[in-house]
């Protein structure tokens, strides 16, 4: 009897987790205990949500660079606006609204004006990183954070559950919804598969890669809005560590599963949290980290993704050759 290839690569999943969680347990016997675990699925909350949004985009065959230079920009929108004795919504709605703003700048210059996506997110990522310095000449802002409330999102709970996982869990189920249950969604598909048979079925597909690139950028706003509520202090460069968890997220967990989707993002997010919070209990530094992380994530696609590797092998263009 054949095995369903869905099932094979849960199994896959599963084994992988089962073996990272024993060897870091074995190098470092809390890793497994329920205060590093907690800490870890905050972790998984903020990279969760950048992965997310960079999901949408995968989807549509396209980049987004820009992400971490717009975060950045968030960031420094919600700390001048706290600073300023803004409610906390209106600080919140106010950088998901830079995030919304420069999707909407990169889609249309992607979608409408041809523009390579790759080039023109790395130019509004450094323009948002340049737009983030006029607020404070780049120096931290903190001032009205501990009357805000932003910082109660640490130690908030809801249903048992802390607070920055369960925004993670909630925007991951509204994420679900709109990509796998609905016409939006299989719009998303049509036009990274095809995107001249996606127009020719009457898919809006320069409204649908606009739509994605501005998923990206507020959902890239709002996992910064939860790490500047674990600083307590907005920052120029706070945007810099999401890039290479969220790529390393969506890409290993679409060579998991097949394909990119939400819970193949989820999957991935949650096997680099737990290989990074095992490099922080092992006092591990960053630059063999990081270079241990981009090995597996080599490894990975290249063991779990038959489509690549069959392409490396032979030279057989890509789904995202094949649809230019």
């Amino acid at each position: 009897m054949r095995t369903h290839p869905v099932l094979m690569r849960l199994l896959a999943f599963a084994a992988i987790v089962a073996v990272v969680a024993c060897v870091f347990q074995s190098l470092t016997p809390t890793f497994l205990t329920a205060e590093n675990l907690r800490g870890l699925l905050r972790h998984m909350a903020i990279n969760g949500l950048a992965s997310l949004g960079l999901t949408f985009v995968i989807v549509v065959r396209h980049v987004d660079l820009s992400f971490p230079g717009v975060a950045s920009l968030g960031a420094m929108t919600l700390g001048w606006l706290i600073s300023t004795n803004a409610p906390l919504l209106e600080a919140v709605c106010g950088a998901m609204a830079v995030g919304a703003a420069f999707g909407l700048l990169n889609g249309i210059a992607v979608a409408r004006l041809k523009l390579p996506d790759i080039v023109t997110t790395i130019a509004t990522g450094g323009l948002a990183i340049g737009l983030a310095y006029f607020y404070s000449d780049g120096t931290t802002i903190s001032q009205n954070f501990m009357m805000s409330g932003l910082l109660d999102l640490n130690d908030a709970k809801v249903f048992g559950i802390d607070e920055p996982f369960a925004i993670l869990l909630a925007t991951a189920v509204i994420a679900y919804l709109v990509l796998h249950t609905s016409r939006a969604g299989h719009a998303f598909y049509a036009t990274g598969e095809n995107p001249v048979s996606a127009r020719f079925s009457g898919i809006g597909v320069r409204r649908t890669v606009v739509l994605a690139f501005i998923i990206c950028g507020v959902t890239g706003c709002l996992a910064i809005m939860l790490l500047v509520a674990s600083a307590g202090a907005s920052d120029v460069t706070a945007g810099n560590q999401l890039l290479m968890p969220a790529f390393a997220a969506v890409y290993l967990g679409a060579a998991l599963f097949g394909r990119p989707s939400v819970p193949a993002t989820m999957a991935g997010t949650l096997l680099m949290s737990m290989m990074l919070s095992g490099f922080v209990l092992l006092a591990t530094p960053y630059y063999y980290s990081d270079a241990i992380v981009s090995t597996v994530l080599i490894a990975a696609i290249l063991a779990f993704d038959p489509d690549l590797l069959r392409a490396v092998r032979h030279g057989i263009p890509t789904g995202r050759e094949r649809a230019v």
